[in-house]
């Protein structure tokens, strides 16, 4: 009886522990808090919105836009994020509209059940800049 009970309260607590699974839905909004093409502080600012799709616990695809307070095109994005871990991601993006693409790494630290705080470093390949965003995602489960 007791090994039953132990084997339930490890299973209840690593799922339980679980960041996201297959075919959950995270949303998520950031703003970039340094990018390397500011010439002046609050010269621009730029939101990023997002839909991630986890098609395996460890794989997302997504779709959003990034939108900038200056005369730059606001961007259809899509992309992917691989999860090292429950909370290391890569991420790979194509923007249309700005005509870029970008490759990153963040880390996504659990605030409760459903919400996550991410910081996230990218770097533009077209333009050769680096931005650092700080954000927030929902997971749908």
């Amino acid at each position: 009886m007791r090994k039953l009970l132990l084997t339930i309260i490890i299973i209840l607590s690593a799922w339980l522990a679980q960041a996201q699974s297959t075919r959950d839905i995270m949303l998520s909004g950031a703003v970039d808090i340094l990018k390397t093409d500011n010439h002046s502080l609050l010269s621009k600012a730029q939101l990023g919105l997002e839909g991630n799709y986890f098609v395996k616990r460890r794989v997302a695809i997504g779709v959003g836009a990034e939108l900038w307070t200056n005369n730059q095109k606001s961007s259809f994005v899509f992309g992917t994020r691989l999860y090292a871990n429950d909370k290391v991601f890569f991420r790979f993006r194509g923007l249309i509209g700005a005509n870029d693409l970008s490759i990153g790494m963040g880390y996504s630290k659990p605030i409760d059940k459903n919400l996550r705080l991410e910081g996230i470093g990218d770097y533009y390949l077209n333009g050769s800049a680096f931005a650092l965003r700080i954000g927030l995602g929902y997971v749908l489960k």
